[in-house]
This record gives C-alpha cells, structure tokens and sequence, in this order.
C-alpha cells in the first residue's frame, strides 16, 4: 500500500511563503497522480491542487489559482506545493493524496493513499 509523507508545514506571516513537500519512502510516485488537500479547523475538507503522473497537467482550485502552484520532480521522488500569498484562510493540516486510478478527475473524493498530514498556519 502506497503510503505518502508530507513536510514543510510551519508557522508563517500573512503574506509568506511556504513550499510543501510529498514523498513515498519505498514506492514510485512517477506512477501516480498527486494532489494536496487542506482541513482547516471548523471546515470541510478542500482540494486544494493535484497534478498528472508525467506532471504535464495541473488543476487548481479556485481559492489558490495565482498563488499556489503545484509541481513535481520524478527524479526525485517528490512533489511539491509552492504556496505564496498566504493568507490565515489558507491555515490548515495539509495533506498530500494519490487519487484512484491516477487520475486527477478522481481527485479529492476517490483516493487511493494518504499522508499524515503537515500543519500550515498563518498568522501575525
């Protein structure tokens, strides 16, 4: 079973900058699509991006387009989520996910795999 790590969560000022990153000790990530999911306290869970296996394709939604931007690097075993512009909506344990079937559409009410989650929080 593909089992997912996050990291890169930390505290940072509206406005900062973070990059999240997901890994896959033991398994070929090359293969899968991966998207990054977001719970913020007292809300539902968001889709935040997800990417194709080749990375040729990417989706986004409409609460992070322009800020957030998601990419990969199959060498290297990783996917990332570059987050600018943060702003305290954007706080939340941001997990990363494999949806069924490696497919993007799947994406994020099918899923395959999940990590354990790394914590994002904006604030002054």
């Amino acid at each position: 079973q593909l089992q997912l790590v996050e990291s890169g969560g930390g505290l940072v000022q509206p406005g900062g900058s973070l990059r999240l990153s997901c890994t896959a000790p033991g398994f070929t990530l090359e293969y899968y699509a991966i998207g990054w999911i977001r719970q913020a306290p007292g809300k539902e869970r968001e889709g935040v991006a997800c990417i194709t296996p080749s990375g040729g394709t990417t989706n986004y939604a409409d609460s992070v387009k322009g800020r957030f931007t998601i990419s990969r690097d199959n060498a290297k075993n990783t996917v990332f989520l570059e987050m600018n512009g943060l702003n305290a909506e954007d706080t939340g344990v941001y997990y990363c996910a494999a949806p069924q079937l490696a497919l993007c559409s799947r994406f994020p009410d099918n899923l395959d795999a999940w990590g354990q989650g790394t914590l994002v929080t904006v604030s002054s």
